[in-house]
């Protein structure tokens, strides 16, 4: 039995987004999608590098049993090209990417994951989600404060606790190693996808479109029926023996990059023409003005006040203006660092030069040493937060390590307290200190 993948990779900017800023590779051996973070001049960026550091794996030299490490490394020299950029440009600080990817050796599929984006495999009829979310939403549905039904339409499903190249740290990715076989079909997409598409729909059109290209548009067109708010991304790839057809002949094999990292990252959205398109544009179009609308005759008495009136109203607008703001950032939380323990804050990380933007809600005791450094990292960034009880959450969410303690040397007996000590009898026999007694005295004299 000789396995090979027939796969189809397809990518759209969606119905809201200005620019695409997922990327996504399939080949013969490798899947990858990526779904980049950091605003229209970094998401695409780091996405980009993923997939161009994993794109290098798409061959048969490795076996099996090289096949998770070389995974593993590709990964971590991508983490580290983001952070790279991100230090070399800071317009830049803050990119990172999800990456899920899929590299196949034989029969035995390779998995890296960490993000939001998604891996799911049909087999036999059943879909499974092989995937878990890195995201704060999926924290509270796996401690139970949360069930699977409200996550799915949570506002705050897309904030994400782990992504690559976020923070200067080793970022923990999810690796794993999967038996497959003939039949499998297996799909990878960014949140555009997952987010707007239901699991049942997802199900049904993997199992009724047999073509992977078909079934990859069929994807998409569902995404951008639903309005597509983030770009969509998927790949889909099923596992086929090639012995077992009928010529002898497997499917093509020719690679494909899709999204952000294509030469063709700039296409406009296929969904632009339709329904959905046209009320996209609806919600982000201002009305043009009316041509027929002439200003009124102002009277005399208002030319002569306009000069004062004006800066007065003005005024009036910028105070109330910043007044709003500051209301605003009240009703905001963050986690962050007091110093020494993680804090909550009311407010945001931000002060001006004669008001302050945060105030102390809670000292949770936990020093911020005692966590995993990416954590530590995420905390002296600050973690935004929309409510106290999400703040609370957060902090629940962190990998407490326990420091590790030495007991500090008994300190010897100084020479000077040695020569004034008066000597006494010398012990016998049966007065002789056992060992324990020895090692209490000694502890004694110490803490004296």
């Amino acid at each position: 039995m000789f396995l090979t993948l027939h796969f189809a990779a397809r990518s759209d900017v969606g119905l809201v987004r200005a620019n695409n800023q997922d990327s996504a590779f399939a080949g013969p051996h490798l899947l990858v999608v990526a779904d980049g973070m950091g605003g229209a001049a970094g998401g695409d960026i780091a996405s980009s590098i993923a997939v161009g550091r994993l794109a290098a794996l798409d061959g048969e030299s490795h076996g099996p049993d090289e096949a998770l490490d070389e995974l593993k490394q590709a990964i971590a020299e991508a983490h580290a090209e983001i952070l790279q950029r991100a230090a070399n440009d800071p317009e830049l600080s803050g990119l990172g990417t999800t990456v899920t990817a899929l590299l196949r050796a034989g029969s035995s599929l390779s998995m890296a994951h960490i993000g939001d984006s998604r891996a799911y495999l049909l087999r036999d009829g059943a879909l499974d989600q092989v995937t878990t979310d890195h995201s704060f939403v999926q924290h509270l549905v796996d401690t139970g404060r949360l069930s699977a039904a409200d996550a799915e339409n949570h506002p705050k499903r897309s904030m994400l606790l782990r992504v690559l190249g976020d923070v200067d740290a080793n970022v923990p990715v999810d690796i794993s190693v999967r038996e497959t076989r003939a039949g499998d079909r297996w799909m990878l997409c960014s949140d555009g996808l997952s987010g707007v598409v239901s699991r049942d729909t997802i199900a049904k059109t993997l199992a009724e479109v047999d073509d992977p290209g078909d079934c990859a548009d069929a994807l998409v067109s569902l995404a951008l029926s639903a309005g597509a708010p983030d770009n969509v991304t998927c790949i889909v790839a099923d596992v086929v023996d090639i012995d077992a057809q009928p010529d002898g002949v497997g499917p093509p094999s020719s690679t494909q990059i899709v999204g952000a990292a294509a030469t063709d990252r700039h296409r406009p959205t296929a969904g632009g023409t339709g329904a959905a398109g046209r009320a996209a544009r609806l919600q982000a179009r201002t009305p043009e003005p009316d041509e027929d609308e002439r200003p009124s005759r102002r009277s005399q008495a208002w030319a002569k006040a306009r000069p004062w009136v004006l800066p007065l109203i003005a005024l009036v607008v910028v105070i109330g203006g910043a007044w709003g703001a500051y209301l605003w950032t009240q009703t905001q939380y963050f986690v962050g660092s007091d110093g020494l323990n993680v804090a909550i804050y009311q407010g945001i990380p931000q002060d001006l030069p004669i008001v302050e933007l945060e105030t102390l809600v809670e000292d949770t005791g936990i020093p911020v040493a005692t966590l995993e450094p990416y954590q530590q990292q995420r905390i002296e960034a600050t973690i935004r937060a929309g409510s106290l009880e999400e703040a609370r959450g957060i902090v629940a969410s962190l990998d407490v390590v326990e420091p590790v303690t030495t007991p500090s040397p008994t300190p010897s007996p100084s020479p000077s307290a040695s020569a004034s000590a008066t000597p006494g009898p010398a012990p016998t026999a049966t007065d002789a200190p056992t060992p324990a007694t020895a090692s209490a005295a000694s502890t004694d004299a110490g803490d004296a």
